[in-house]
Formats: C-alpha cells, structure tokens, sequence
C-alpha cells in the first residue's frame, strides 16, 4: 500500500518543485488543472453509471454523504465556534472585489457545473451498459488514473508558483490557527463516522480530509475505494461549501473565525468573494492563508490515510 502512496504523490512532489515565471505558462497550468478535473469527474460519472443496482447504490450513498457531512459538519462548527469566542479577529464593512461575484447562484456556478459533469458521466455510463459496449467501463477507470497523475502534478505546481510565500503564511497567525481547527475536528469528525458507515477508521479520515476540496478528494477516494465512495467524498465536500456560502454572510460579522473555517479549502477560492463582501477587507487573507493551508494539507492527507 506504501509503494501505492509514493506513485500517486510523486506526480505532486515533482510538479511543487518546477518554479514557473511566466504568467502565461501559470495561466495554461491552470487551465490544465480545470480541465483534468472536468475530465476525472466526467470518468467517475461514467464509472458511477456502469454500478450495478444502480439505483440501490445512489441511495446509499447519499445517506452515507448526509451522515458523514452531519457528523463532520457537527465537529467543525463546535470547534470553530469555541475558537471564534476566543480569537480576536473582527469583520469590518465590506468592499465588493471588482468582478466577484455578488449573488450566491454566480458564486455556486462552477460547482454547480461539476455536479452536472458528474451526471452527464453517469448518464454516459448508463448509455454504455445499455448499447452493451464493452471496456467502456475499465477504460475510464484506466483513463482517469492517468488524468489523475497529470492533474497531481499541475497542483504541485500550483501551489510551489501560488504566490504565497511560507514566511506570510506562519506569520498569519489566525489563518494558520483557523486552519488547524478545521483539519483537527474534520479528522475528528470522520473518526466518528466510520463505523456509523461501516468503513475502517482510515477510510473515515481519508474521506473526511478534502477539508471542502470536493473535486480532489471525489478523484483520490474514487480511485482508490471505488467510485461510490469517490462519489460520497465529493458530495459530503461539495455540501460543505453549500452551506459555507449560506453561513458566511449570517456569521461573519460577530464569528468571523467559524465563517472563514467552515469553507475549509475553498476559503481561498470559492468562497472568498463571498467572505470579502461581506466580511471586508481584512478578512481576505486570514481566509486565503487558511484555505491555503488546506489545500496543502489535503492531498498528502488523504493519500496517506487511503495507504493504511
């Protein structure tokens, strides 16, 4: 299982350490990763609609999705509340980013636009057991892993040329504090839940350690535990941020510390407009060294736990 962890983090270990000085090459990079996921996801919905008893397999995994998002969610937001009563970090009036999104719906776009790659996969899934087209099946799963290995590594190099360098990160004492408790308690969290979803305690913690990176834990889970439990990991991460773009706005003005945690990964991304406008200013990069963190945590973390 050991030699499984090192093939699947080499692709991230060599792409952190290509520095990239060109933003057109960052720009193609990033466009590369969007398009591996898409890709991945379109490949797990495809391996999704080849399950037999489909429709038995759907509605287990949402109840195991809703259990280990209630029980994970339960942690994080008791764990985020006592640190938001103690650490000193305050919402000031807003300033709307020119260009971010204003509405919920325009924030929630693209994970909307994955949920519908992973049914247009399913239902491509479905058509090819229909037709009876053999390999359909195997070949996305070979296909995606490859694509997996890919996508690693432009992540690696995401976050080597992301800008944040490693002194402004442990500087950001609350970013990192924040980041802390939401991994601690996720981690807690998914301890909890494995038995109530009959799973070993390492599956627990591997599901429960995308920290809200949805896309990513979905491709890593799947890959290794099959694509209903990829499917689990993506829709327990994906309900997160749903959620965190409802909270955000309700919370962030007297509990800045859970708002910004509660979006784990996608404080830096997904929900920062969301965090910015309402929370102001001197939220953003208390939100961004925490999602940071996440995200640099979250891949190693959920190989590591999928190897035992």
């Amino acid at each position: 299982m050991l030699s499984g962890l090192v093939i699947v983090l080499l692709p991230l270990v060599l792409g952190y350490l290509v520095p990239v000085h060109r933003t057109d090459l960052m720009a193609l990079i990033n466009r590369g990763v969007n398009a591996s996921i898409f890709v991945i996801l379109l490949l797990m919905g495809v391996s999704l609609g080849g399950l037999d008893d489909l429709a038995d397999q759907l509605s287990r995994m949402g109840g195991q999705a809703l259990t280990l998002f209630a029980v994970i969610g339960t942690c994080n937001l008791a764990g985020l509340w006592w640190l938001s009563n103690r650490l000193v970090l305050r919402a000031d009036p807003a300033q709307v980013v020119p260009g971010a999104p204003t509405s919920k719906l325009a924030a929630m776009a693209g994970s909307l636009a994955l949920v519908g790659t992973v049914l247009l996969g399913a239902l491509l899934g479905l058509a090819g057991r229909a037709v009876t087209l053999p390999g359909l099946h195997a070949g996305a799963e070979t296909l995606a892993e490859w694509v997996l290995y890919a996508l690693l590594a432009l992540i690696g190099c995401q976050l080597r040329n992301s800008g944040m360098p490693l002194r402004q990160i442990l500087l950001n004492r609350h970013g990192l504090t924040i980041a802390l408790m939401l991994a601690a308690t996720s981690l807690i969290g998914g301890l909890l839940a494995a038995p109530l979803l009959d799973l070993r305690p390492s599956e627990g913690l591997a599901l429960a350690a995308g920290f809200g990176w949805y896309s990513l834990s979905a491709i890593l889970v799947g890959d290794q535990l099959g694509p209903a439990l990829g499917g689990v990991a993506f829709f327990n991460d994906l309900a997160r941020e749903l959620l965190a773009f409802v909270l955000i706005p309700l919370l962030i003005q007297r509990h800045a510390a859970l708002a910004i945690g509660y979006g784990g990964a996608t404080s830096m991304d997904f929900t920062l407009p969301v965090i910015q406008q309402h929370g102001g200013i001197t939220c953003v990069p208390v939100a961004v060294v925490s999602g940071f963190i996440l995200s640099l945590l979250s891949p190693p973390l959920i190989l590591f736990f999928l190897s035992l």
